[in-house]
């Protein structure tokens, strides 16, 4: 990959998920929508994020909120038109924000004309749009399948809910006569077609993409060399015709991912990233009750940054649609220190609506829209006093997700007037990321404190010159450790003021700074 193909503006990047149908109702039908967005740029603006993340807002019977797509080239009605989606993009550049489309490439709603289409018995365009077997009885090994709905004889491969037949990108080992190889004339379509897309949304004005399942295209694929082929095929077109696009891997491979031209991967909340020890466990470690590890995360971590590469970047998320909210297990201070962390590491940070205000995880909800456990973290943002939160004029058992109804619910209002909230903590962060090289996505890190089980975390952070040593201890309890580095400015204070004295810096409780080496 080369230099000229990274978009300069994700060097300091930090991204706001917006899910749409849950962020802000401008119409008053208890569903979020574009308008309602755009209402809501400049306080996005004002938070310091410089870009936004959209989940799927494509045509679909949400069935999985959106991530089962039957019209790529048109935006869901429930959200606006088309040319509502291109004034998105327009009021967001005027602002100096980017917009990622989240792009779901691995499978389609079974409502989706390619989908009816290649159920038909006789043959036709769309016939090997699908990964199809070759009898009713055959299922496709090591993945679930729709069939007997249709004259055609075979079963159709899903990626995951039953309603979510998976497209055909080739098998990188084909092994069944029904699997074809990767440049099959079914596979290549599907590819150029998945081209085509982007093409039209890039010229709509979108400034790239976050992919969804990026890793999974093609199948019997165990070390992903057909997916990366497959996406290095893509960065070329996108070299040549939209080189300035931005691309994010849902993979958590990098050394995969970015071989194959993504310009960054996330952290994922499974596999073996140990993501999940920081805020998502039994024990994480940014907790007040101070029995975390994280040594195993900074192992794992290092290993995927040396993968990467001197160009790759690793997202690390404060939580997504998929995961129970970041309030649901560190609460209180430890928030602030998590932000502290978040937001001082390298690769773009992305946070989840709500989530700088402390939004919490809304218990004992019904799945809707293929939520599940998932739903409570997708109720509706909480902005002021008045009904709804100020998310929506319907009465509020259309919503389309019951709201936190708690008295003491965190809105954005109380927050912002409150000087020692949450909201500002992270407003007062994005600032001083946005400060200092150092501390952005392409700067260096070197670990000096993150023992087994152990407070607190310290980390030196450098660019161009520039060395900034970021200490935290989300822990209640006062922690020390040796270190030679003395501080010739501090720059960021969280709780207690931190001590260096002889080479021993001790940390109060829940606390955090930055200094400047």
């Amino acid at each position: 990959m080369s230099e000229t193909t990274r978009p300069s503006w994700l060097d300091n990047a930090v991204f706001y998920e917006i899910y749409p149908q849950s962020f802000k109702d401008s119409n008053g039908d208890g569903v979020g929508d574009f308008d309602g967005i755009i209402s809501k740029l400049d306080y996005i603006k004002d938070l310091g994020c410089n870009a936004i993340w959209l989940n799927p807002c494509f045509k679909s019977p949400f069935g999985d909120a959106g991530y089962d797509v039957s019209d790529y080239y048109s935006a869901a009605p429930r959200y606006g038109t088309n040319e509502d989606l291109k004034r998105l993009f327009e009021e967001s550049h005027k602002r100096g924000l980017h917009v990622l489309l989240d792009l779901v490439p691995g499978h389609t709603s079974v409502e989706h004309e390619w989908f009816k289409k290649s159920m038909s018995p006789e043959k036709n365009e769309f016939t090997d749009r699908y990964v199809w077997t070759d009898s009713v009885w055959e299922e496709p090994e090591g993945m679930g399948c729709i069939r007997g709905i249709s004259d055609r004889d075979g079963s159709c491969a899903v990626n995951f809910f039953s309603h979510q037949p998976a497209l055909n990108y080739g098998f990188y080992k084909p092994n069944r006569p029904w699997q074809q190889p990767t440049d099959a004339p079914g596979p290549i379509a599907t590819r150029e077609e998945l081209k085509n897309i982007m093409r039209f949304w890039l010229s709509m004005g979108c400034d790239g993409f976050r992919v969804d399942m990026a890793g999974s295209l093609v199948k019997n694929d165990e070390d992903g060399k057909g997916t990366i082929a497959l996406w290095q095929n893509i960065r070329e077109f996108l070299d040549k015709e939209f080189p300035e696009a931005a691309m994010i891997s849902e993979w958590g491979e990098p050394d995969k991912s970015l071989l194959g031209g993504f310009h960054m991967d996330f952290l994922l909340h499974f596999g073996p990233s140990h993501y999940n020890d920081l805020f998502r466990c039994a024990e994480p470690y940014f907790s007040e009750r101070g029995r975390g590890d994280i040594s195993e995360f900074v192992k794992k971590y290092l290993s995927l940054r040396e993968k990467a590469g001197e160009k790759g970047l690793i997202c690390i998320p404060s939580g997504n649609h998929d995961m129970d909210r970041l309030a649901r297990s560190v609460g209180g201070e430890s928030l602030k220190t998590a932000f502290a962390f978040l937001l001082s590491m390298p690769g773009a940070p992305f946070i989840y609506y709500g989530d700088e205000i402390g939004m919490r995880y809304v218990e004992g909800l019904d799945s809707v829209e293929g939520g599940y456990g998932r739903t409570g973290s997708r109720s509706p943002m909480q902005w002021d006093n008045t009904a709804n939160a100020g998310f929506s004029a319907a009465p509020k058992e259309k919503l389309y997700i019951k709201q936190d109804d708690s008295k003491d619910r965190p809105t954005v209002e109380s927050q912002a007037a409150d000087k020692s909230s949450l909201y500002n903590e992270v407003k007062r962060l994005i600032a001083l990321r946005s400060a200092h090289r150092a501390l952005q996505s392409r700067g260096d890190i070197e670990f000096i404190y993150a023992e087994k089980s152990a407070y607190p975390l310290a980390y030196l952070r450098s660019a161009e010159g520039e060395k900034i040593l970021v200490i935290i201890n989300p822990s209640a309890q006062s922690a020390d450790f040796s270190c030679a580095l003395s501080p010739k400015e501090e720059l960021y204070s969280l709780g207690g003021k931190i001590s260096f004295n002889s080479g021993k810096i001790t940390v109060p409780p829940q606390s955090a700074g930055f200094y400047l080496i």
